[in-house]
């Protein structure tokens, strides 16, 4: 069982590549107007600025906020310290701080608990990343911001078609439109992925949502006119097209995963295996289960023909590339990294495999 079989997802929407070649138009033209228009309605903001891919969306949120002056060389950014390095780069490219917050284990999600006391006369935002595939996003947070006058910038690369969730369990607005701005990723392994890289900015705000796909596009929101120094950082056609496409299938194929994810969550019950817990929504573009002997049952399973994954082996504040941080501790981030196991979840996936899969992890 492979833990993700991308040529079987992909096959419906073949189609749409092919009438983009067939158009002879790459590049800014009317299916990257269709997706945006489309994927800012879904999503439920004013704008969507398509970009080249996920980092980039991050990185340019940023870069107009200091275009902007809501932020300054060395100014601080609030992150989860269990996140994909991505969401760190960005703010390290932009000559911005980081400073890290520890999750809560029961959510895998920053603990929102912790970061008011993080907080200092050079924070300037909040990023939140809904990783997994589940909503990071809590009304403390939202709280925290507005008492502390600090920018909500989500990194929504997991969680496309998720919701954030009212006290009383109902379902609220969509990640990618709970903040002031909002980045997505479309590589193609996520719940709406491209045949290549592509990605996305989300805001209601009309000034930033200009500023950013000025910036994309080399600085320039008039031909030959440069009046800042930009980055070359625009969907293509051909991304567009596919993604637009799959946005209609997006909703029901979430569903899928979830009914997946409840089997998992039902009939699991090994106590050397941590489940995630139900409350907030996940839409599961990873299952995430903790065991204290990862290594060893990620062997069982491929032995009895069930591939995983490892998201993340090394948390950002080991990594060689930030080597001043090497030395801190973050104990909850650590032992997420060291015990996390990804298990397959996703449309391609019958109800009989993910059965076999968790009759598996009871035996194991």
């Amino acid at each position: 069982m492979k833990y993700l079989d991308l040529k079987r997802i992909n096959e419906p929407y073949v189609h749409a590549a092919d009438e983009v070649l067939q158009s002879g138009w790459y590049l800014r033209g009317e299916a990257t107007q269709r997706f945006e228009q489309h994927y800012a309605e879904y999503i439920g903001t004013k704008h969507c600025v398509g970009c080249a891919n996920g980092l980039d969306a991050l990185t340019l949120i940023l870069r107009a906020y200091k275009e902007l002056g809501v932020m300054k060389d060395y100014d601080e950014v609030i992150v989860p310290a269990n996140t994909y390095i991505a969401s760190i780069l960005a703010i390290t490219e932009n000559r911005l701080t980081p400073v890290l917050v520890e999750p809560d284990i029961n959510t895998l999600q920053i603990d929102d608990t912790l970061i008011e006391q993080a907080i200092t006369p050079r924070t300037r935002a909040i990023m939140i990343v809904h990783l997994y595939g589940r909503c990071a996003y809590t009304d403390m947070i939202g709280e925290i911001c507005a008492r502390h006058g600090l920018k909500l910038i989500e990194d929504n690369a997991q969680a496309h078609g998720c919701r954030a969730m009212t006290p009383d369990g109902s379902p609220s607005g969509k990640t990618g439109s709970l903040g002031d701005a909002a980045a997505h990723s479309f590589y193609p392994t996520k719940n709406l992925g491209a045949f290549g890289d592509a990605g996305a900015v989300t805001t209601d705000d009309d000034e930033l949502a200009a500023l950013i796909r000025t910036l994309g596009n080399y600085g320039s929101a008039c031909h030959y006119v440069f009046d800042h120094i930009g980055r070359n950082s625009r969907i293509d056609e051909l991304q567009a097209a596919i993604l637009d496409a799959k946005l209609h299938d997006l909703d029901a194929q979430n569903q899928r995963r979830k009914d997946l994810a409840a089997i998992y969550i039902n009939k699991v019950n090994n106590p050397a295996i941590m489940i995630p817990q139900s409350g907030r929504d996940s839409v599961w573009h990873i299952f995430p289960v903790l065991c204290e002997r990862r290594d060893e049952l990620q062997q069982y399973l491929l032995e009895h023909g069930v591939q995983t994954e490892i998201h993340y082996p090394i948390p950002p504040h080991k990594q060689k590339c930030y080597s001043k941080w090497n030395s801190l501790s973050f104990p909850v981030t650590e032992r997420i990294h060291a015990q996390e196991l990804s298990l397959p979840c996703n449309p391609s996936m019958t109800n009989e495999e993910a059965n076999q899969v968790a009759d598996l992890l009871n035996a194991f």
